[in-house]
């Protein structure tokens, strides 16, 4: 994909410029000058869900913090089990880019009635709920060591780490993708969890993506 990308929209938030770009035939999302997402390769995205909702066994409601392309909704929804999507994405522009240029990428997936979108920041949201969930995925930025955003480190912190648990029904399994290792995250995991597991996924360049796995949490 060598190709020059066509630039779709840009949009500037509180927490910088994003913007979607299309190269070829796929779309690109940029945030604060940083490569984030595109449609070209979900495989690690479709795993941190899929390997959640297999650890836990019967997932009937499930949370998703990160919106993206809509490849880990699709696979959440792939689930006949699942009865339920909440998926809380902040920057709204990703929400209408997933309804509109994105929409076919994830097989229509915000359309479906098991899906419910919420605009808004994760972290504070997760503190103020009173939702609870069999299986919670975290695609928020890309990863523990090397977020784009400032505000979104809280998510692997104590207070975000406590705040996934409290939301944890029994038998609930959480998951976190990361583009880079993050042995340091990993320790720090097992000092809430007595279950945690490092799945990498290959990339054709660069090192593999990560999916964490964390259950049975230390109560």
């Amino acid at each position: 994909m060598n190709q020059a990308p066509e630039i779709i929209e840009r949009s500037r938030t509180d927490r910088g410029d994003i913007q979607l770009q299309k190269r070829e035939d796929h779309f690109e999302i940029i945030y604060n000058g940083t490569f984030l997402m595109a449609t070209y390769n979900g495989e690690s995205e479709r795993l941190l869900v899929r390997s959640a909702l297999k650890k836990c066994k019967h997932p009937q409601r499930v949370l998703i913090g990160g919106l993206g392309v809509g490849f880990s909704l699709e696979e959440a929804l792939s689930d006949p089990e699942v009865g339920r999507v909440d998926v809380v994405e902040i920057e709204e522009a990703i929400i209408r880019w997933n309804r509109k240029q994105l929409a076919p990428y994830s097989g229509y997936a915000l359309d479906n009635p098991r899906t419910n979108v919420i605009h808004a920041d994760l972290v504070p949201w997760m503190s103020e709920t009173d939702a609870s969930y069999d299986a919670i995925c975290l695609d928020i930025d890309n990863g523990p060591d090397w977020t784009v955003s400032d505000s979104n480190t809280g998510l692997y912190s104590d207070q975000g780490i406590n705040a996934v648990i409290r939301l944890l029904r029994p038998r609930g399994v959480v998951s976190y993708w990361s583009a880079t290792a993050s042995p340091a995250f990993v320790d720090y995991l097992k000092l809430f969890f007595d279950e945690v597991e490092v799945l990498s996924i290959p990339q054709l360049r660069g090192e593999p993506d990560y999916v964490y796995l964390a259950a049975s949490p230390k109560r």
